[in-house]
């Protein structure tokens, strides 16, 4: 079983707006967090795109990145009914991966930080570009809160599921083609337990 980590299992909002705010006030340019916050997802560059000019980009992300594991990492929470999911699956003989568009450090710190017990963890990948992660391990289906969630699933061979935690509703993860669409987290062991049945986990 597949997770996504930011706003899927892990509330990284306040970490991730102080990045930001910090990064601001060192290079001295107005970066709106409480904005980027509402659409997590997307890599970093792209987000500093609608920020800073071109040149500029790959400076600023390398200041996040040395920002982001002091800074952050320690203000990061688990999502309602995280860390009931993942010990749903392995209770019922699953793996659990961790397929992120966050960087490998970065992830892996926030998933030992908030005491995820995950099998692998992979990282700096998005939207379709989490297939190949998914299907070298055999992913049966993979949770998300993003639209590019769905696209991974799809690309992964795996089943789409997605939570309602990030920038989408119910209604509109539906319209996007997921094949379930949940509040959050807190609804996953139900679906699981009658989904399971005819399946092999991954």
């Amino acid at each position: 079983m597949g997770f996504d980590l930011d706003m899927t299992l892990a509330d990284t909002r306040s970490g991730i707006a102080a990045v930001y705010d910090e990064v601001a006030a060192r290079l001295g340019v107005p970066i709106d967090s409480k904005a980027i916050i509402t659409r997590l997802g997307p890599p970093l560059e792209h987000e500093l795109a609608n920020w800073l000019p071109a040149e500029a980009i790959p400076a600023a992300a390398t200041l996040f990145r040395e920002i982001y594991p002091e800074v952050a990492v320690p203000a990061h929470t688990a999502m309602a009914g995280a860390r009931e999911a993942i010990e749903f699956v392995r209770a019922g003989g699953g793996k659990v991966i961790v397929v992120t568009g966050k960087n490998l450090r970065d992830a892996t710190s926030t998933v030992m930080t908030l005491g995820f017990e995950v099998d692998e963890v992979v990282g700096s990948v998005f939207g379709a570009a989490k297939g190949s992660a998914l299907a070298r391990f055999g992913a049966a289906a993979y949770v998300g809160d993003h639209v590019a969630d769905i696209e991974a699933a799809r690309a992964g061979g795996a089943v789409s599921v997605t939570v309602a935690t990030g920038p989408y509703t119910v209604e509109e993860l539906r319209a996007h083609g997921t094949d379930v669409a949940l509040t959050d987290l807190t609804q996953f062991a139900s679906w699981f337990a009658g989904w399971r049945s005819p399946h092999e986990v991954g």
